[in-house]
């Protein structure tokens, strides 16, 4: 590379795609700078996101399972409320010890420069950053998302929380408003209720998880109802005030007026990109409000500055921004023009039961104008979980009119773990008749991703013309 750059490349933004991208370069010999605006590494998946939400979702599952005794021959008990310091604690100390992770220290072993600040694009290859400018032959602009501000005036003078607060509140609300019911939504809404707190959704469509088909999402509403959650769909907030530390709000749902009241108000209306004070517009790199738009190398509109992650607002997970970084890695040190090949990106929504997913589900389909076929597995039917009390939830797998498949979705426990299998099985185009014919142990949860395969290869082998076949070349006699 040229040495007229003070870095080979330059990457701003600590979180999951820019340390993927400082540790990698720096590791094949790239001259690394890596710059972040807050005081520590580590970005919102390991400070108010994935990290702190999970930690929390597995407290709240301990806490009401110490409830379900008597489900499993067990003494019922009635255990003592939750002191919520103590979860918040909890919480900080496993951030602390992901944190030596992601330390400066361990960076800079790496041959990461590591500095702190709020940079911007003086031209295309230089930032200035603390009075100082620097400059890089390539730049990754990495810093993420953060909560989206409130859709309607009416919140704008009232007080709320987000996940950036959420985990670190000095004690369990008595009951909380959510507003909004994607993924992060869900999973605090069944959280917080199953720890003691009365929660309320507000969702703006007539769905939760919106995203997902109809049928999942209702099943696991049905579910977070019947712990106590309660929900408004198809409601809009036409007023909003604070009474005494409570927070009122007024909802519209197709005409009728409804009041809500909470200690606490929990804004989870999705993100938005954090593209302020970059100098974007001075670069002129092509940007709008979900994100600096990039092609399939994450490739901005200046083909050496690259965007991975939420800042593209092409997928908000944490493992889309180390698969996109890798990307990056490959175009701006490999000089490989590696393309992003997204067709079988999983995800997962941390519920119990879990709701994971790969592919296309059928609203997806449906959007695209492709024909399927559904196939469909109960949990009801798994030794395994009916062996540990779970006998919520299905597998759907949807194929394509020549039984190829198009995607899966699982609601059941452990989902985000089963969907790994598919993640195997779709990547690597492994046939149908091959999962079927694969073994697995017994009892396990995953012989449900068999078992839907099975019966898929069974509708073809168990068919009344294998049978006359098999009658007229060998003389079967048949069940009489």
């Amino acid at each position: 590379m040229s040495n007229k750059f003070d870095y080979d490349i330059g990457v701003i933004g600590g979180g999951a795609a820019g340390l993927t991208v400082s540790s990698g370069a720096a590791q094949l010999g790239a001259k690394t700078l890596l710059i972040e605006k807050e005081p520590s590494l580590g970005g919102d998946c390991l400070h108010f996101g994935c990290v702190p939400s999970k930690t929390l979702i597995h407290s709240a599952r301990l806490y009401h399972s110490m409830k379900q005794g008597k489900r499993f021959g067990l003494p019922e008990i009635v255990p003592p409320e939750v002191d919520f310091k103590l979860i918040a604690e909890r919480i900080q100390s496993v951030i602390d010890i992901i944190q030596v992770h992601d330390s400066v220290e361990r960076f800079n072993k790496l041959g990461v420069d590591v500095k702190f600040g709020s940079p911007c694009f003086a031209d295309e290859h230089v930032i200035r950053l603390n009075g100082k400018r620097l400059s890089a032959r390539a730049w990754v602009i990495a810093t993420g998302s953060s909560p989206a501000t409130p859709h309607v005036d009416a919140l704008k003078n009232i007080s709320y929380i987000t996940n950036k607060e959420l985990f670190s509140l000095d004690n369990l609300p008595d009951s909380m408003i959510i507003l909004g019911a994607g993924p992060i939504a869900i999973e605090m809404a069944q959280a917080f209720s199953r720890l003691g707190t009365k929660v309320s959704v507000v969702q703006r469509s007539a769905q939760i998880l919106s995203k997902e088909d109809k049928d999942m999402a209702d099943e696991v509403m049905g579910i977070l109802e019947q712990e106590g959650v309660d929900f408004y769909l198809n409601a809009t907030v036409t007023a909003a005030k604070e009474n005494n530390s409570e927070k009122q709000i007024t909802l519209d749902q197709e005409g009728s007026s409804t009041q809500l009241t909470a200690e606490t108000l929990l804004l989870a209306q999705g993100r938005s990109p954090n593209t302020e004070n970059l100098g974007l517009d001075t670069i002129d790199i092509n940007h709008n409000p979900r994100g600096i738009m990039v092609d399939r190398r994450m490739r901005t509109s200046h083909h050496h500055i690259y965007a991975p992650g939420d800042i593209n607002g092409s997928f908000q997970f944490t493992h889309a921004a180390g698969y996109e970084a890798g990307i990056v890695i490959s175009n701006a040190i490999f000089h490989l023009p590696r393309k992003t090949s997204t067709h079988w990106m999983p995800w997962c929504t941390y519920t119990d039961p879990e709701l994971s997913s790969i592919g296309m589900n059928e609203k997806h389909a449906r959007q695209e104008g492709v024909d399927y076929n559904i196939w469909t597995e109960a949990f009801q039917e798994n030794d395994r979980a009916l062996a540990e009390g779970e006998r919520r939830g299905k597998l759907k797998l949807l194929l394509d009119a020549k039984e190829r498949p198009l995607g899966v979705q699982i609601l059941g426990p452990r989902a985000g773990d089963l969907i790994g299998e598919w993640v195997a099985v779709l990547n690597s185009g492994m046939k149908l008749s091959s999962l079927a014919g694969s073994i697995h142990p017994y009892p396990t949860l995953t012989e449900i991703n068999k078992r839907v395969a099975v019966s898929v290869i069974s509708a073809k082998i168990f068919s009344p013309t294998v049978k006359k076949m098999l009658k007229f070349l060998f003389n079967l006699q048949g069940s009489r």
